[in-house]
């Protein structure tokens, strides 16, 4: 008798078993669809927000050519520090950063103080089949922004008596994050570049 129960119980156990071998592979491809959305994810936002910096960039760099085309013309100094003068076109640059993540944006030059560019990222990659519906389908989407703010600040000198002393007069002292530039306008060899004259930097999204 004791032996038939033992025989019992193991048939009434293997069901049990059955189920719970089932509720825990269940469990797996769960966390799996999640690590492979989470994967997603974070794939469109790197590429967002390359995306958006190497817009920024572009532009920057841009802004910095008309800088030192101006260099001997301070009253202009400002505009150009506030982001005007040049085309914004750097989603160009953008498109090629996503393309290197494989994904594409949609790209907005953002005109303002500060300027910049917002961008939204979608991954060319589905999250791929899972247990949940729907997933094989579904592409991630991340936005970012990036902005692009004058690191330098300067004073105008007063305006000179006469043209042949303000010839003479030094250009303003600029005062950036990482120090000091005192421009001589017979020797302007060296002058700050992109990264002294300008700070690239993302931005949160929602503002």
């Amino acid at each position: 008798m004791n032996q038939v129960r033992r025989h019992g119980d193991a048939g009434q156990a293997f069901p049990i078993y059955i189920t719970v071998v089932a509720g825990l592979l269940f469990l797996a491809f769960a966390f799996l669809a999640v690590g492979q959305a989470g994967t997603n994810r974070n794939g469109a936002q790197t590429a967002a927000d390359a995306a958006a910096l190497a817009a920024a960039l572009d532009t920057r760099d841009q802004l910095t050519d008309e800088w030192v085309r101006n260099v001997r013309d301070p009253t202009k100094w400002q505009d150009i520090f506030d982001g005007l003068g040049v085309p914004f076109d750097g989603c160009a640059r953008a498109d090629q950063l996503a393309a290197q993540n494989d994904a594409t944006v949609a790209c907005t030059p953002l005109q303002g103080t500060p300027p910049g560019y917002e961008v939204e990222a979608t991954t060319n990659k589905t999250v791929g089949d899972s247990i949940v519906p729907g997933t094989e389908n579904k592409r991630s989407r991340a936005p970012a922004t990036a902005v692009i703010e004058s690191a330098c600040e300067f004073v105008l000198p007063e305006e000179a008596a006469d043209a042949e002393t303000a010839d003479a007069d030094l250009l303003p002292t600029l005062t950036c994050d990482d120090g000091k530039w005192t421009l001589d306008p017979e020797d302007l060899t060296d002058l700050p570049g992109p990264e002294d004259l300008f700070d690239v930097h993302l931005a949160d999204s929602n503002n």
